[in-house]
């Protein structure tokens, strides 16, 4: 599979509708323990946007322009907050291969640890999240990736709480770019750890 040809460039708007989507349906503003098991005051839970109508076909677009960007092949992540980005991808005509980093290989099948369609030594990965905190997720996913000998062309997450993780997939990516679609300070800016 080649990398797809943008038939409708998403546009500013596309942007802009993300932020309003996960300020009005994904931004819960409770005391929570975060995945890295820090306690926080707030939480983006973006699967709430990811997995709904609109937010399923304004993510896609915006992941879909990445992968033509960056000539990707291939995108996903670690299960479970990429794989509802990848789909979305798919759905809005992006041709690239889809696949999911588990947590733990399989113990029975096939006992793959990467699952979809079967990438290969010339696969372009651009490695997906829903929302970075400390980047543990991600970093998983590309060791995963690197350690099959495959390329990351780069990362991309819906939103980053700019609580040093987009710092640390940059360290663990190398050269590649680094993308965020949204931050934190868009929306959540008046937070109370800002």
């Amino acid at each position: 599979m080649s990398a797809t040809t943008i038939t409708r460039p998403p546009t500013s708007t596309d942007r802009e509708e993300l932020v309003e989507l996960l300020t009005k349906f994904a931004l819960v503003k409770e005391d929570v323990t975060l995945s890295s098991g820090a306690k926080a005051k707030y939480l983006v839970d973006a699967k709430r946007v990811v997995m709904s109508p609109a937010g399923f076909q304004v993510i896609g677009r915006l992941v879909r322009e990445q992968i033509a960007r960056l000539g990707a092949t291939a995108v996903g992540g670690l299960t479970l907050g990429a794989d509802p980005i990848a789909y979305a991808t798919l759905a809005v005509g992006a041709n690239a291969k889809v696949f999911v980093v588990r947590k733990e290989p399989k113990e029975h099948g096939l006992r793959q640890a990467i699952e979809g369609v079967p990438l290969t030594a010339g696969d372009r990965c651009l490695v997906v999240d829903d929302v970075v905190t400390t980047g543990k997720s991600t970093i998983t996913a590309v060791n995963a990736l690197v350690a099959r000998g495959l390329t990351i062309c780069g990362v991309v997450c819906i939103c980053d709480r700019l609580a040093g993780g987009g710092e640390a997939i940059r360290e663990a990516i190398g050269d590649a770019p680094y993308l965020a679609l949204t931050t934190i300070d868009e929306v959540y800016p008046e937070r109370p750890d800002h």
